[in-house]
């Protein structure tokens, strides 16, 4: 680490619980990110502020007028454009010490299963079950930690799952049936909900990262912003889960 990073991330080293190794800890990783809206465009930009060395960034959506809203890593300018190149832009202007590596479709099998392997964390920003499902089974082989955030309405959740064997996955806390996909075209949401949402994601991810606290594995908080409350609830690995049981 030289002068110019110590001074950078110097409000973080400044934090005894993080110091200089594990400063020096995000500079080595690689987090991906699966969805560059309301939730991952607030993470990807406090990881890469924060000094995550490389970010592997995999949508396959072009800018809205309606994502604006709350994607806050677009901007008016950037209607048309790709996601992925797009949230580029804006990282490259955030930290331009910061690794991006772009994925303008959509990961599955193999392919998603060799991303994910490649990962220290992966955080989850998509918006359907089938994605989710996709992204935890991959995580779950490869023992790769899992950041899962949602938001919807002026609700939001988060929850860790280090799939390392000691707890639950995402597919014990959901299961197929009875399942109903729900999104913002079709509900709305709060803009800063998304935001509160994914900057817990990126939180999350730096200590998995640096092995700084206690995450939330085994952990579900969830939001009432309406009433702004939050609840947590404690989750059990299920023994006849079709993934990790």
């Amino acid at each position: 680490m030289d002068d110019h990073q110590l001074l950078r991330y110097s409000r973080q080293i400044m934090l005894p619980q993080l110091d200089v190794a594990g400063q020096q800890k995000l500079l080595d990783a690689t987090a991906l990110i699966i969805g560059l809206g309301g939730l991952g465009a607030p993470a990807a930009m406090y990881l890469a502020a924060a000094g995550v060395g490389h970010l592997v960034l995999v949508d396959f959506d072009k800018v809205e007028l309606t994502n604006l809203q709350r994607q806050i890593i677009h901007h008016t300018d950037d209607i048309g454009r790709p996601k992925v190149e797009s949230a580029r832009t804006t990282l490259q202007r955030l930290n331009p010490e910061t690794r991006l590596t772009l994925i303008n479709h959509k990961l599955h099998g193999p392919e998603l299963q060799q991303h994910v392997a490649e990962a220290n964390v992966v955080l989850d920003g998509s918006d359907n079950f089938a994605t989710r499902f996709a992204i935890n089974a991959a995580c779950v082989a490869s023992g790769t930690p899992l950041v899962s955030g949602a938001a919807i309405r002026m609700e939001g959740q988060v929850a860790v799952y280090l799939n390392d064997g000691t707890g639950p996955c995402y597919r014990c806390l959901y299961k197929d049936e009875g399942e109903l996909d729900e999104r913002c075209s079709e509900n709305g949401v709060l803009a800063p909900v998304v935001g509160i949402i994914g900057s817990i994601q990126a939180t999350e991810a730096i200590k998995i990262l640096t092995g700084m606290g206690e995450t939330l594995h085994g952990r579900l908080m969830l939001l009432d912003a309406m009433q702004m409350e939050w609840r947590t609830l404690k989750l059990k690995k299920d023994p006849a889960c079709p993934v990790c049981g």
